[in-house]
């Protein structure tokens, strides 16, 4: 790894997954992540939501999932943005020392929106949308969308690439791994193929409990 980038050491020392997604999750996410990818478009045009704000929400997502290769990446745009190794740290080991107060109710339903993977409780999506307003909200949820997607795909590839180091994950096989990394581009064809169905009948592919 870069020197400038720093993840926390036990994600770094990883042996095993902390969570598994099952195969009808990586598709949900993925018919999901058409729309969220072009909502996060249109707000780097508008900057209705700051995107140090939107990297913190991700951090927040992941921190959950422990994904190796996603904390990485994220650093990595993270300090880009303008965050500091120190507080990239702090968000990826679920501490809560830099979170604003402004930002506090968003952080807390990107935690519970992994916790509940990917299927929020409504009326907590609701109190999101109070605070910040729908199309804030809108877009706040598509940057959880896109960044669980990339953990249901990173998880895998980081076991493999343990793997491929000689450290395989102590509850992961290599017909797991290859067979997620696989289903990924299998899927995607026919998630955006569901996902415009789904623009075209003016329905959400956004799913709550």
């Amino acid at each position: 790894m870069k020197k400038n980038i720093q993840i926390p050491t036990y994600l770094q020392n990883q042996t095993g997954y902390k969570r598994i997604f099952s195969f009808y999750e990586l598709y949900r996410t993925l018919v999901q992540v058409s729309s969220a990818v072009y909502q996060l478009i249109q707000n780097q045009k508008k900057q209705l939501v700051d995107p140090l704000f939107i990297e913190r929400i991700q951090l927040a997502v992941t921190q959950v999932n422990e994904c190796p290769a996603c904390s990485y990446a994220h650093a990595y745009l993270a300090l880009k943005a303008g965050m500091d190794n120190e507080e990239i740290q702090a968000f990826l080991s679920g501490a809560n020392d830099f979170i604003l107060a402004e930002e506090s109710k968003a952080l807390l339903f990107a935690q519970h929106f992994a916790v509940k993977r990917g299927v929020p409780k409504r009326i907590a999506y609701e109190e999101v949308e109070r605070e910040y307003g729908a199309k804030k909200a809108r877009i706040l949820l598509s940057a959880m969308q896109v960044m669980l997607m990339g953990n249901i795909f990173g998880l895998p590839y980081s076991a493999f690439h343990s793997r491929l180091k000689g450290h395989p994950y102590t509850n992961s096989s290599l017909a797991h791994e290859l067979s997620r990394l696989i289903a990924f581009f299998i899927f995607l064809p026919i998630a955006i193929l569901h996902a415009t169905v789904f623009s075209i009948l003016g329905r959400s592919a956004s799913t709550f409990s």
